[in-house]
């Protein structure tokens, strides 16, 4: 199911709306990679392109969206690195750059929604 426009915000860091949902600065226009299933957004403000996979776990990935999914499922239920790549027929290389990268996307989320202390 594809996620409506609203739930998307512009991911240029220089763009006023940068971060902010349901400002109604973006369109789809357009699609990309293989089988064009990946849409392209537009963001009327700042003219940016991006992504709708643009700071999240599928960014330039090249594995399915099934075979990313499951990878992070098998490690959340606490399989190893080995086994992982054993269950989804993917190199231990694979997972951890697939554990590097949720790392990063969860450290930009907390910085992103939780407020630090002075």
């Amino acid at each position: 199911m594809m996620r409506p426009i609203e739930d998307y915000c512009c991911q240029n860091s220089r763009c006023n709306c940068y971060g902010k949902r349901g400002k109604g600065n973006l369109s789809f226009k357009g699609w990309s990679g293989i089988g064009k299933r990946i849409r392209m957004i537009y963001c009327k403000e700042c003219k940016a392109h991006f992504s709708e996979r643009k700071g999240t776990v599928l960014e330039q990935a090249r594995l399915s969206e099934d075979k990313v999914v499951s990878i992070i499922e098998h490690l959340k239920d606490g399989c190893g690195t080995r086994a992982t790549g054993r269950l989804v027929k993917v190199s231990n290389g694979t997972v951890s750059r697939y554990i590097k990268k949720s790392g990063q996307v969860a450290e930009n989320f907390h910085n992103e929604h939780v407020a630090f202390s002075p």
